[in-house]
């Protein structure tokens, strides 16, 4: 989980697939959450450590706003790059372009896409390109906030080595 907001942390749609043995991993700050509901281990990251679980090695960064309100940097919210058999998976959580997330080093990127709460799909765009991952998921969009169109949008500026799969 990269933060507690309703559409990253829903406790009633983990209740569908959780299993005995699921480790819940989160940012520290959600830990007590996550203990309320649930029985599992729950490894508590921080930004800027690495951790090993079985065999995914995983580093955690700090996942934020720069300019608006509702994800705050000193809420220690994440975003993690995992390494899952020699290929690495970045899965930002909701942030708008930083510092953490324009060093990234991954194969596999998803990002959010859908301005107001993140990037807009220009920004995101631009910061692929930087990033140059092998692959571009984007994420956050044509639900909560920005229409569907915005996937093709991104999808346009993104550059033609990079391979875009659109989701939604």
């Amino acid at each position: 989980m990269t933060h507690p907001h309703w559409d990253h942390f829903s406790v009633e749609d983990i209740q569908k697939i959780v299993a005995p043995d699921t480790i819940f991993v989160c940012p520290v700050t959600m830990a007590k959450d996550v203990k309320k509901h649930f029985k599992n281990e729950i490894v508590p990251v921080e930004p800027n450590k690495s951790y090993h679980l079985d065999d995914v090695a995983f580093e955690v960064f700090a996942s934020y706003n720069t300019n608006k309100k509702f994800h705050p940097k000193q809420n220690g919210w994440v975003g993690f790059n995992m390494t899952i058999e020699n290929t690495k998976i970045a899965i930002t959580g909701d942030t708008d372009v930083t510092e953490e997330l324009l060093n990234l080093k991954t194969d596999i990127l998803l990002l959010p896409i859908g301005g107001t709460y993140t990037m807009t799909f220009d920004e995101a765009a631009s910061v692929t390109n930087i990033i140059k991952p092998k692959k571009v998921i984007p994420i956050h969009y044509g639900k909560v906030i920005g229409d569907k169109s915005l996937g093709e949008k991104f999808k346009q500026l993104v550059n033609d080595n990079i391979v875009c799969e659109l989701k939604i």
